[in-house]
This record gives C-alpha cells, sequence and structure tokens, in this order.
C-alpha cells in the first residue's frame, strides 16, 4: 500500500520571461510553504527607461517581500491588521525609492508597479499600485479583481459612452499611462479592500504583469479553461507558450504567478494553533546602502604584550559599495504619471515622466 498525502491547498508556480525587450524589469517571488495555510505573492514591474526601472522592481519586491515573511510569522497577527499592514509595506517601499534616488540623482523618475496577493485558508487580501493585474478565473469566466490605475479605463468609458471610436480607443497612445504608481512621491491610488475576498474550492488566481496582457482576457481565460484541471506548472507553461506564439517584435517583459485554490475550507478558531506572536518591534527605516568606509574599533593591547599575545590588530571593515547601475536603456514614449513635487498635499503635480508603454514607440 502506498501512502499519499493529501492535495496542498495552494498549487503555486510562477512564468517569467524577458520577451523582446532589452533586459528584463519585472521581478516576482512567490511564498508559500509547503503544507502551509497561507502565502503570498509580490511582484513589481518597473519602468524608468534610462532611469533603472530594473533597479527599481528590485528594491521594491526587497522590501516589500522582507517585511511582509516578518508578518507573516504570525498569520492571525497579520491577518488582524491586514490593511494597515499591506500599506505600510507599500509606503516603506516608496520611501526606500525616495531615499534610493536622492542619492542616485541619475535614476530620477524611476518607479515600479506593485501587486501584493495575501492568501490565508480562503480568504485573499491584496494592495495594488498601478497596472499590472489581479485575474480570479472561476466557473469559465476570467475577472479582474483589483483596479486598474491607467488611463484605459477611461479610454474604454469613453468607448462605451460613444465619445471615442472603438479602433481609436483601442490603439489609443494614452492607454498605457499610469496615474499611480510607487515612485518615490506621494502614491495617489492605492487599492486595498478594507475586507478579504472569499475563495471556493477550484478558483485560479493569477497575479501578472501588464506583459500578460498582450494576450487578450478571453485569449487568457481559454488557456486557463482549457487546462483548469492540469497542475499549476502546465497551466504557466501554456501561457508562455501562447505569448511566445503571439511572436509580437514589442513583448513587455513577462512575469505571472498561477495560484489553484484546492482547498477553500476554513479551520474553526479553537483549532489553530496559539502560539506567542512571533513579531516583534522594528525600527521603520528604508534600507540604506553604506557610501563611506567605517573603521573597525581596534581593542588595546595590554602593556608588555606583543600583538600576538594580545588581539591581532585586523584589517579595516569596508563599508559595501554600491553596485553600478546597468546599461541606460532607449528611449521610450514619454507619458504622464501623478509626481508629486509640492509640499501641500492638496496640491497634484501632473508632470509627464518616463514610463514604459505596452506597444513601445521609439523616439528619435
Amino acid at each position: 500500500m502506498i501512502w499519499r498525502s493529501r492535495e496542498p491547498r495552494y498549487d503555486v508556480a510562477s512564468g517569467i520571461s524577458q520577451g523582446a525587450r532589452d533586459y528584463q524589469e519585472d521581478a516576482i517571488t512567490a511564498d508559500f510553504p509547503v503544507g502551509a495555510e497561507a502565502g503570498f505573492v509580490v511582484l513589481a514591474d518597473g519602468m524608468g527607461g534610462h532611469a533603472a526601472g530594473d533597479v527599481a522592481s528590485k528594491i521594491v519586491l526587497t522590501e516589500v517581500f522582507s517585511e511582509l515573511k516578518f508578518h507573516f510569522a504570525d498569520v492571525q497577527a497579520f491577518e488582524a491588521r491586514a490593511p494597515e499592514i499591506l500599506r505600510s509595506v507599500a509606503d516603506l517601499a516608496n520611501e526606500t525609492l525616495r531615499q534610493h534616488t536622492r542619492t542616485h540623482p541619475e535614476t530620477e523618475g524611476m518607479g515600479a508597479t506593485l501587486v501584493v496577493p495575501a492568501l490565508i485558508e480562503n480568504r485573499l487580501w491584496w494592495i495594488s499600485i498601478g497596472d499590472s493585474p489581479l485575474f480570479l478565473f472561476r466557473g469559465g469566466k476570467l475577472t479582474q479583481l483589483n483596479e486598474d490605475h491607467s488611463m484605459a479605463p477611461q479610454i474604454d468609458f469613453m468607448v462605451k459612452s460613444g465619445l471615442m471610436d472603438p479602433v481609436v480607443g483601442a490603439n489609443h497612445p494614452d492607454r498605457n499611462c499610469l496615474i499611480s504608481v510607487l515612485m518615490g512621491t506621494r502614491i495617489p491610488k492605492i487599492d486595498c479592500p478594507t475586507r478579504p475576498f472569499e475563495l471556493q474550492a477550484g478558483d485560479i488566481v493569477l497575479c501578472a504583469s501588464d506583459g500578460v496582457q498582450f494576450l487578450s482576457n478571453a485569449q487568457i481565460e481559454k488557456v486557463l479553461h482549457r487546462y483548469r484541471k492540469a497542475r499549476s506548472t502546465e497551466i504557466a507553461e501554456h501561457l508562455l507558450e501562447e505569448l511566445e506564439r503571439l511572436d509580437d517584435p514589442d513583448q513587455d517583459n513577462i512575469s505571472f504567478t498561477v495560484i489553484k485554490v484546492n482547498d477553500a475550507s476554513v479551520r474553526p478558531r479553537q483549532e489553530r494553533p496559539h502560539r506567542p506572536s512571533a513579531t516583534v518591534a522594528r525600527p521603520r527605516r528604508p534600507t540604506t546602502v553604506a557610501i563611506e568606509p567605517v573603521a573597525a574599533q581596534m581593542p588595546k593591547v595590554s602593556p608588555g604584550l606583543s600583538p600576538a599575545a594580545g588581539v591581532a590588530p585586523g584589517p579595516r571593515t569596508q563599508a559595501a559599495t554600491p553596485l553600478p547601475l546597468p546599461e541606460p536603456k532607449p528611449a521610450r514614449t514619454v507619458i504622464a504619471a501623478v509626481q508629486e513635487r509640492h509640499p501641500d498635499p492638496s496640491v497634484e503635480d501632473l508632470s509627464p515622466v518616463r514610463l514604459r508603454p505596452r506597444r513601445v514607440t521609439v523616439i528619435k
């Protein structure tokens, strides 16, 4: 007789591709420990062209992942303050970007989107800033759960209202203009529900960068429906195959995580293990890099002792130096995003910044 463990609550797999871009500006990680009743994904889609969008996405992912990993040491404590914690980690990542651009002026204008789905049993919390979609596939239908912080919804509304031709709307150059993004300034829009979304067994959650949206929603829905009974790794492979089949010369970076919900049961509260919280107070400051070398203080040697008999002097401690930034990207399309330059929070500056579009137009 062969013993088999029960199917895990979540079946998770991720896919990533550089697409047709010069290098990868997406950053993604998923943390679903084997046998755990909870897990989360962090996805950041960098923007900024020459201003190091890949650096921005890595900064955001590093800060958010480390903070959430810390909070998920006590899942019950996290869920009691989930929206507050999710907003705080986004603020911390945003502040880290601010500090980085201050010390590296050449990266001024870089930024990243952020989407974080956090699952606890059958409950889905999330925070999203930007246009990276969070999809739900249920009952054969694909729907987007999070808000799209780009001009696309407004353009689509104009098309539905008869104010814009459908062909013009579908190819409008401002569809990918972001109205909210992490870039070290005030965050105009944050999508972070105060109550969790309830999942059902058989649901598929797809957290993705907008590179996946080179496929239409109907195409994504078709793939998920056809392979809904397959493992998440197979679904991820077929999504990547569909994107490769497009052979689009403007294909954006691709990153996504597929989460199949196998078990949507809720454990009674009294059956949940009670243990002291593993969380402690942490200083709320961003990660920084030491620029000036720091000399290690040498212990004193007692009189009459040779250095060998006492404590031998050691080498000076070398401080970490910043990693070199990647070669600049060619300039892409320049479009508008909200950026704060005024100390007055009631004043919004809609200054243009560089942002990567889905369909790239190179400016000579």
